[in-house]
Formats: structure tokens, sequence, C-alpha cells
């Protein structure tokens, strides 16, 4: 059973293997458009977490339960001699929405309690449905955010203290897909079936082998003339604005705090105002004048709504906003190429 790495070495990348790769995308496709979650195994080596195992958790039983079945899977992961060492976990998304307040207090649980290097595999399924290339991605949050949401403080001094902002939750790790020398010389010793030149008159066996051209690489795709929008940016559009709408509310509520603290600090003003000119007069008069910090026992100020939930609508937002400026270049392209042609 692998150690963890000392804190001073940083973690640089997350080096997956092939079969590892395999069981994420066919327990997340199959449970789609379900979230599913499950756990990864193997160790950490000179700055790399070498993930090569991994199990799914159950998504129709409750907690205690989940947690027995964790409990009896690396049981019997090191009876058979199974790399069964925690080092993170996984989970599917749908169209890049995956920055939400239950992933923060997940992989905050699984660096806190086992690894400060400990990562997150987001698996994108609708979106490597829609481009065709696998959407796997590694997250782990950042130190500073540790410390933030160990103290539970998310004012607005207290994230310009720390630096903190929506682009400092997340720190991403670039991905490695590893497949044993066995693996690689079998992929290598594939072939392509030949065809016989003498059945290529028949009908079928010509279909078979335009289908075996059009396979190819290098042949001719006219998916790429398709003037219709990507349903995959008018999806994260309606994303977009829902997040939107959510970040005004909390914006209405900051701004509710921001009034009911001005008036608070009026009311304290004008009863400081009164006790000072009390205080005048009493001290005319020969007397002791009376305390003014009774002030702060008489008033009390509102607390300020925690900014974590901005932070996260905001990450989220960011993310959305990065897939779109991605998918939109292109398609924008082909109509305005359209239109130039059509002059």
């Amino acid at each position: 059973m692998a150690t963890s790495l000392p804190a001073s070495e940083p973690l640089n990348a997350v080096q997956l293997d092939g079969l590892v790769v395999l069981k994420i995308i066919k327990h997340c496709r199959e449970s789609y458009p379900n979230d599913v979650t499950g756990q990864l195994l193997g160790l950490d080596e000179k700055g790399t977490l070498e993930v090569t195992n991994c199990f799914p958790f159950p998504s129709d039983c409750d907690e205690n339960a989940s947690a027995q079945y964790q409990l009896d899977m690396m049981r019997c992961l090191r009876a058979v001699n199974v790399d069964n060492n925690t080092v993170g976990w996984y989970r599917s998304a749908h169209l890049g929405n995956f920055v939400d307040s239950n992933l923060i207090d997940t992989q905050y649980s699984y660096q806190k309690s086992l690894s400060a290097h400990s990562a997150v595999i987001i698996h994108d399924v609708s979106k490597s449905a829609a481009q065709g290339n696998l959407s796997l991605r590694a997250f782990r949050l950042t130190d500073a955010f540790m410390k933030q949401y160990e103290s539970k403080k998310f004012t607005t001094e207290s994230l310009a203290k720390a630096k903190l902002s929506f682009s400092t939750i997340f720190e991403e790790l670039p991905i490695q897909v590893h497949n044993s020398h066995l693996v690689t010389l079998m992929l290598h010793n594939i072939e392509m079936p030949k065809l016989d030149a003498s059945r290529l008159r028949s009908p079928a066996t010509f279909a078979q082998h335009t289908e075996l051209d059009d396979a190819k690489p290098l042949s001719p795709n006219f998916d790429v003339l398709d003037l219709e929008l990507d349903p995959f940016m008018q999806k994260n559009l309606e994303y977009l604005l829902d997040c939107s709408d959510v970040q005004q509310q909390e914006l209405n509520n900051y701004q509710y705090w921001q009034r009911s603290v001005a008036r608070e600090q009026t009311k304290m003003q004008a009863w400081l105002t009164k006790r000072r000119q009390e205080n005048q007069i009493r001290v005319e008069k020969g007397q002791q004048p009376l305390p003014e910090d009774e002030v702060n026992t008489l008033f009390k100020l509102p607390t300020e709504p925690s900014r974590l939930d901005n932070m996260i609508l905001t990450a989220q937002m960011h993310n959305f906003t990065k897939q779109l400026n991605q998918f939109a270049g292109p398609s924008l392209a082909r109509l305005y190429s359209i239109q130039e042609l059509q002059k």
C-alpha cells in the first residue's frame, strides 16, 4: 500500500490506466442522464497521481450502506492483491454542469481526511457524445481555498485578505492515459481487414469497401458544412441563463444586507450623537459622562451572508462561457462564409 506524497512535493499530473478510463466511461454512460460517482485507486509517485483501478458507488442505497459497500470492496481488492489505496474519486457531468457545493464538500473531505493530493475526475458524457472526443478533466482544491473552507468564513473582507476568487477554487491537472507494454503491442498488431480484389464485383462487398474508405481519418467529412447551430451550444446558453437568474438572486440578497447594515449604522450614529449631547450637558453640570460603548449592545449589525455560493455560481458561469467561446467560433465562421458566398 502506497503512502501519500509529502506536503512539500506538488502534484503535477494524473495518470490513468486505459482500463480505468474504460470503466469510468462504461459506468457513466450506462447511468446517463443520472449523475454517478465512483472511487479511484492507485498511488502517488514523484508528483504524479497514478490511478490503476476504480469501482463504482451504488446509487440506490443510503449513506451507511454505501460506506459499508466501499469497505467490503476494499477488503476484497486487498484479498486478491489489487491496489486498494484510495487516491480520489470520479463523477459524471452533463454539458459541463458539475461545479456545485456537493463537489466541493466531497473533494474537501478527500483532501482533508485521506490525502492532500486526492483528485476528482470529471467525465462529461453528453459533451463527449456531441463532439466525438473523450471529455475527461482532473481537479483538486487549491491550498488557499482549503484553508478558507476550513475556517467557514466567506465574507468579502476574508476573501479579499486571502486573495480568493472563483478562478482559485480548483486547480486543473493534466491527464495522461497509460497502457502496459502488452496492451500497446496488441494494439499495434491489430490490422484492418483486407478485401480480395476478385470479390469487389459483388454489391455487398463493394458497399463494405466503401464503408471502410469512409471510416478512414482523411476521408471527406461533410458534417462541418451543416449550418444549424450546435444543440450543445444551445443547451449551454440555457444553463448560463439559469445561472444568471440564481446569480441575480444572490446579488439581491447581498444588496439587502448592505441596506440593512446602512440602516443600523444610521441608528447607531443617531444614538451616539444624542449620547454625546447628553454627556456634554452632564459635564457642564459637573456630572460623570455616560459610557458610549453601550451602542454595541443596543444595536447589532446583521451578519454578512456567505459569498461561497456566489463564487461557485461564478465559477460555473465561467465554465459555460469558455465552452460557448470554444464552439461559437466555428458555427459563426460557417454562417459568415455562406453569407459571403451568397453575395
